[in-house]
């Protein structure tokens, strides 16, 4: 049964890894780094004006890490009270399924912000 647990194990966490894996990118040592592709050129011109032009409040690395740190904490323990006021309602019979739902949808909405603000802060992209 544990042989069979770890084959099945095994053929989950595999392609698992593949899907989670991100692209890889050998670095061209010729090229200038600086300078965008010329693909890539007219929208980082567009890009550029728009840096330039709105006066966008630039928030450091640090700074964006602890706010993902923080998204992250209240959305364990919003999972965390949700896991427990189920439990509560479903194996001891407690009428706690309204506080159950609005901590679900807090959990949800919580996590569709973080994903959200993760792939706007730290996703790559072709602009500079």
């Amino acid at each position: 049964m544990k042989a069979r647990l770890g084959i099945v194990l095994r053929g989950l966490l595999f392609p698992l890894l593949l899907l989670l894996a991100g692209p890889v990118h050998a670095e061209d040592p010729a090229g200038p780094a600086a300078e965008p592709l010329p693909e890539t050129q007219v929208m980082h011109a567009f890009t550029q004006q728009a840096r330039e032009g709105t006066g966008v409040f630039e928030v450091p690395e640090r700074q964006k890490h602890l706010i993902m740190f923080i998204m992250g904490a209240a959305l364990l323990v919003f999972l965390l009270v949700t896991v427990a006021l189920g439990v509560a309602m479903a194996l001891y019979g407690k009428r706690v399924f309204i506080p159950h739902m609005i901590f679900a949808g807090f959990s949800l909405t919580l996590a569709i912000v973080h994903s959200v603000v993760a792939v706007v802060w730290f996703f790559p992209s072709s602009s500079p």
